[in-house]
């Protein structure tokens, strides 16, 4: 699926939410997973040490003009914007959006230019607005937006924040969430091949 990506955008609870949701993607996923955490500037964070733990995905932290291979799982560097482009991703040291660098809007507003209607964005826990203006953007180019249950969020501000920002898709629990983004690729795999 080449014209595909999942991107997904968590902050204050998020370590645990990705944990549960990368787990259960398996270890093959057909399109390549982009992800904005919230998270300090130290130059030893071991977020993708942490995430590979709990995957048998790749997980790695996303470097400038990096080409994007599906069942990979693409972070946000500490302190940069993680933008998408087609086949490929880009890192940028521009201002914070939200008060935030890396910020889930930029990732998402990007993957939406690149990708249009072959993006899937994923709302996680956290305590501001960050990703709600980059869900309109999914949503406005032809994409699917979904969020996590607030009632199962650490904090509960981003996904509420999208729902408020656009209509989204579907609203899970973590353990709702991987079987249906693993059957959201399989339909949208059949739709890309001209098979529906």
């Amino acid at each position: 699926m080449k014209k595909g990506i999942l991107v997904v955008g968590a902050s204050i609870g998020g370590l645990r939410a990705l944990q549960t949701l990368l787990g259960g993607l398996g270890g093959q996923f057909p399109v390549p997973i982009a992800i904005v955490q919230h998270r300090g500037k130290s130059n030893h964070d071991r977020l993708a040490q942490i995430l590979q733990q709990h995957t048998l995905l790749t997980v790695k932290d996303a470097e400038d003009k990096e080409r994007l291979y599906p069942s990979t799982v693409y972070l946000a560097p500490a302190d940069y914007h993680l933008l998408i482009e087609r086949g490929s991703c880009a890192l940028s040291l521009e201002a914070p959006v939200s008060y935030a660098r890396p910020s889930v809007d930029i990732l998402f507003d990007s993957a939406a230019d690149a990708y249009g209607p072959g993006v899937i964005a994923v709302v996680l826990t956290g305590s501001n607005t960050d990703g709600a203006q980059g869900a309109r953007s999914v949503k406005e180019a032809g994409g699917i937006v979904v969020v996590q249950d607030a009632c199962e969020c650490e904090n509960s501000a981003m996904p509420l924040a999208a729902m408020a920002a656009t209509v989204v898709d579907g609203v899970f629990k973590l353990a709702e969430m991987a079987p249906y983004l693993i059957n959201w690729c399989q339909v949208f795999q059949e739709g890309a091949d001209g098979t529906r």
